[in-house]
């Protein structure tokens, strides 16, 4: 069985003197990343391995996760920033079968449309959701439109 930890990153500064690549988290971000870190702690929902959007708040959300969850430092694949559901998709499909749950930290709206591509379940996803999906199969190539249940969903804005 995989399984796969969709996360939005956490809430970024909208100050035009960024570069939209560069924004940071804001001080609520920070708190909204831990906060998340601190359920999956709880719930023992934790990934084997993080992989993210290079975009520094995306960056910086699974560096929060990866420290709260004592995991390695998250992987970069550029792909991620400014993709499709259909790149993400395939960023999937290429992830190494020897891991059986990944967290991917990316951007909205595409986290959004994949878990409702993956799922067929349309959860909002505010900055910092995450959504946990099980796929009854052993393969990441298997990963298709309806093939995944959500089994978890929260977000900061549901406490």
């Amino acid at each position: 069985m995989k399984k796969l930890l969709l996360i939005r990153h956490a809430k970024a500064v909208h100050d035009l003197s960024y570069e939209d690549f560069e924004r940071p988290l804001t001080r609520s971000g920070i708190k909204d990343a831990e906060f998340m870190a601190e359920r999956l702690l709880k719930k023992s929902i934790v990934p084997q391995l993080l992989i993210t959007s290079p975009a520094l708040r995306a960056l910086a959300t699974a560096d929060i996760f990866s420290e709260f969850l004592s995991l390695p430092k998250p992987r970069h694949d550029k792909r991620i920033y400014e993709a499709t559901r259909v790149v993400l998709l395939d960023v999937i499909n290429g992830f190494d079968n020897q891991y059986d749950f990944i967290g991917l930290a990316g951007h909205n709206p595409t986290i959004e449309q994949l878990t409702q591509y993956l799922t067929n379940e349309a959860p909002e996803f505010p900055t910092c959701a995450i959504a946990l999906i099980e796929f009854e199969f052993d393969n990441w190539l298997q990963v298709i439109a309806g093939a995944g249940t959500l089994k978890w969903y929260d977000s900061p804005k549901e406490h």
